[in-house]
């Protein structure tokens, strides 16, 4: 059985019963009624079964980064908690590499590295875990390069529920229940059963080394123009030289903080395709390019630098900016940092949007962006608002994988992801309305079709939002699944999955597949 039981009697709960976003669970009394602590996959099913036996909702943690309250807000329910369920040794008989959903990214790039050379392409918050980072078509640095999490995946082991109430272990891939293994390779967790190991045949080799760089432009002598400048420069870029693939080992990612914040920048991880930094030229290429936009702020360096890296200083964009560094690291040391661990203690509260793009963006979006990112309301602290705009494509927009994954989105050139943070419950109406506000402007533009006004929806700018930044407010649209899944049929086909493998939607929660 389940290694323990948590009660809400039991002086741990109350750490346990909340992930990374503090505004989960709402109170006391939607919290679950128990957390299962689980170490492997028979625990997982034996606390999976319980908890069917007794009428219990149940609701999955792998790493607690959910950003809605798909876990935490399950009154009387239970939580199997996987974060202990860290295992990447391999199982006998199975495809060579394997991760327990419960693995953390940091500890997964660091155990793979050593034992076999080899990377998953996943996110750069090391603390996230494998669970629902990888069903809902995880990214990272270096996508561009190797294309998603997702798109390496050969097989999984799942619990799902029969008609019965029977937990039924599978073990699937393209040939075993391969439409249940191809909803699992993007349409997110808590849809169709529990996802309890991961597995690899091939893998890519990490880079031998990687070139980090940061520039940084001060808000206090920021204009519109400038703004302009900045912004169209950057999203030229990958919509046009980013998509050759001698570029595809340059990530960048665009932190447009709020004016309160004191500065925005750009940073920037590089290799070249074979793992090298031996031809630095794309992305002196890449920095040469905002030299226009005006006098840059060097960033301190804040990565540790381990012995036989060295400081190199750029060039030849260095001419230009005076003082701007970079850095080269081992692969490892760039990569591997420290995070939270279990998913639970959060007390920072946060709400979070998505929008992927598929062209740079229009003078209209880029005038809204300057005008909520610079917008002063009284008692309203926005210095922790930003949008993160990454740099996308590359190895991802490989237009097969829309049919043999459920990740359609594979046009983009950008994916944004907007954030604000705050401390006290007070104060969530306010950053709730002003976050709700500004996305609903900066899709109602003249760009925007007038049936989707608000959203991203699909379009020859947009490719919907990304389903691990799952947004509920988005619930408002009609068309939200398509927002998420697109509109070429893969919602139909998740519905007749969710049918066949979750007959009595055991696994739901607010945006879950719905038959």
């Amino acid at each position: 059985m389940a290694i323990e039981t948590v009660h809400q009697s039991d002086p741990r709960y109350n750490t346990l019963a909340k992930g990374k976003n503090a505004r989960f669970p709402a109170s006391r009394a939607d919290g679950a009624a128990r957390i299962e602590l689980c170490d492997n996959a028979a625990d997982v099913a034996e606390a999976l079964q319980r908890a069917v036996n007794d009428g219990l909702r149940p609701t999955v943690r792998s790493g607690g980064h959910c950003y809605e309250d798909f876990v935490y807000g399950n009154p009387g329910g239970a939580i199997l908690d996987l974060s202990m369920f860290m295992d990447t040794t391999p199982l006998a008989g199975s495809p060579r590499y394997r991760v327990a959903s419960g693995a953390q990214l940091g500890a997964v790039y660091s155990d793979f590295f050593k034992r076999y050379n080899v990377t998953l392409p996943g996110g750069s918050c090391t603390s996230v875990a494998a669970g629902g980072h990888i069903s809902g078509g995880g990214y990272g640095l270096l996508s561009r390069l190797h294309g998603l999490v997702s798109d390496w995946l050969i097989a999984v082991d799942i619990l799902t529920i029969d008609a019965n109430g029977k937990v039924i272990p599978r073990r699937i891939d393209r040939k075993h229940d391969p439409e249940l293994f191809r909803a699992c390779c993007g349409a997110g967790g808590g849809n169709f059963g529990i996802i309890t190991n991961y597995f690899f045949e091939e893998l890519p080799a990490p880079p031998q080394e990687v070139i980090t760089a940061n520039i940084s432009f001060a808000w206090a002598d920021m204009t519109p123009e400038r703004f302009e400048s900045i912004l169209s420069t950057y999203g030229h870029y990958w919509e046009t030289r980013g998509k050759d693939p001698d570029t595809w080992g340059l990530f960048a990612i665009m932190g447009l903080t709020h004016r309160s914040a004191g500065h925005l920048g750009i940073s920037i991880q590089f290799c070249n395709p074979d793992g090298t930094c031996k031809d630095l030229g794309v992305l002196n290429e890449f920095i040469a390019l905002f030299a226009p936009c005006g006098p840059v702020q060097t960033t301190p360096e804040t990565m540790a630098i381990t012995g036989g890296e060295k400081a190199l200083h750029h060039a030849p964009a260095a001419a230009c900016w005076g003082q701007q560094m970079m850095s080269r690291h081992l692969w490892l040391d760039a990569n591997v940092r420290t995070g939270g661990g279990g998913g639970a203690g959060g007390e920072q509260r946060g709400k979070y949007k998505s929008t992927y793009r598929k062209r740079n963006f229009t003078r209209a979006e880029i005038e809204c962006l300057y005008k909520h990112m610079t917008t002063v309301l009284p008692g309203l602290d926005l210095s922790r608002a930003s949008i993160l705009i990454d740099s996308y494509g590359g190895a991802i927009n490989k237009k097969e994988l829309a049919t043999t994954t459920a990740m359609p989105q594979r046009q983009s050139i950008l994916k944004m992801q907007f954030m604000t943070f705050w401390n006290s419950k007070d104060e969530d109406t306010a950053h709730l309305e002003w976050a709700r506000e500004f996305f609903r402007d900066l899709y109602s533009g003249p760009d925007v079709d007038t049936k989707y006004k608000g959203t991203p929806y699909w379009s020859n700018l947009y490719e919907g939002c990304y389903i691990n930044y799952p947004d509920n407010d988005m619930l408002a649209y009609s068309f939200w699944p398509q927002l998420y899944y697109g509109d070429q049929g893969l919602v139909p086909f998740l519905q007749k999955v969710k049918r066949r493998y979750d007959p009595n939607n055991i696994f739901h929660h607010s945006m879950s597949i719905r038959a």
